[in-house]
């Protein structure tokens, strides 16, 4: 290499000030990271062989792979994660399939009706999970819940959607759901209005049907949006349904509701059992670790850009 080559390599690194700016830029959202993030996760790591009760007085005793032998010995562990996977699973026509069909459908709306749609279909996303909960557990309850009282309109029994075992974890999973097809309706929406609208007139143009130009150009162009919102439901799907199954069932009836996430907070903070708490958010841990590569890899394999 010539002399003026390596002088202009040279020029083109940047300088040591400019690195060191960059380095101070960062250090405030790399120092909460590892504070609030890595941190507690190495942590519960440590916290995951030993036996302790959260009490700062109590001594905490190394027992070892103890916390996971016992923990995957638990029959309550089964019926929580097989739960896990209803619940990831069961959300995915509620923040898929269902919101892409409604974007679908709408998506030539303009003026105040656009806007009033965006509202209504966004308004759940807004509220309070909290309220939210409450608000359906006056709706759904067995005896004075507007639900029921229209059901018993028609002549039907009164449904007791919280305490009927086959029934409650269908009533929570369709809560979450109802909670989140706002955010993945406008998110798929937005999405279809970014694409390109000379695409799909020419391929009217060449004569293709609606059928044909949704088939073979919108929901390929979808894909990227569309693996996002299962990558964030498979990954904090069952997450999502906690606030509603600790205000609603608290893990019941007879633990027909109740999850790896309610497991792990009861563990944790309903027997004190810390060892066993952290052991489980460990296991989750691994799960999902390995749940997010995959989604990942389809993501970067399956997903079609605009080019």
């Amino acid at each position: 290499m010539t002399g003026r080559g390596a002088i202009g390599l040279r020029q083109r690194r940047p300088p040591a000030q400019h690195k060191a700016v960059a380095l101070l830029l960062l250090a405030p959202a790399t120092i909460t990271l590892v504070a609030w993030t890595y941190w507690p996760l190495l942590e519960s790591f440590r916290l995951s062989f030993f036996q302790w009760n959260i009490l700062p007085t109590t001594p905490q005793l190394f027992v070892g792979l103890e916390n996971y032998r016992r923990l995957l010995d638990l029959p309550e562990l089964n019926t929580a994660a097989i739960n896990t996977a209803i619940y990831t699973f069961g959300l995915l026509p509620l923040t898929i399939l269902l919101p892409l069909a409604v974007a679908l459908a709408t998506q030539r709306l303009s003026g105040p009706m656009r806007n009033l749609y965006r509202g209504l279909i966004f308004l759940p996303m807004i509220m309070a999970p909290v309220v939210v909960a409450i608000i359906w557990r006056w709706l759904l309850h067995p005896d004075h819940g507007l639900i029921n009282r229209g059901i018993t309109t028609f002549g039907f029994d009164p449904v007791r959607f919280l305490q009927d075992p086959d029934i409650a974890i269908w009533t929570i999973l369709f809560i979450t759901g109802w909670k989140l097809i706002g955010f993945s309706t406008i998110l798929i929406a937005a999405a279809i209005a970014g694409i390109d609208r000379h695409l799909s007139e020419a391929a009217r143009l060449d004569g293709a049907t609606e059928w044909q130009v949704t088939r073979e150009l919108t929901l390929p162009m979808l894909s990227p949006v569309l693996l996002f919102l299962t990558m964030l439901t498979v990954l904090h799907g069952a997450q999502w349904s906690f606030v509603y199954i600790n205000v609603l069932t608290q893990g019941g009836p007879r633990q027909a509701t109740t999850n790896l996430y309610y497991l792990l907070w009861d563990y944790g903070f309903g027997t004190f059992a810390i060892g066993w708490a952290t052991a489980a958010g460990m296991l989750l841990f691994a799960l999902f670790g390995v749940a997010a590569a995959i989604c990942m890899r389809l993501m970067s394999r399956y997903a079609v850009y605009e080019r």
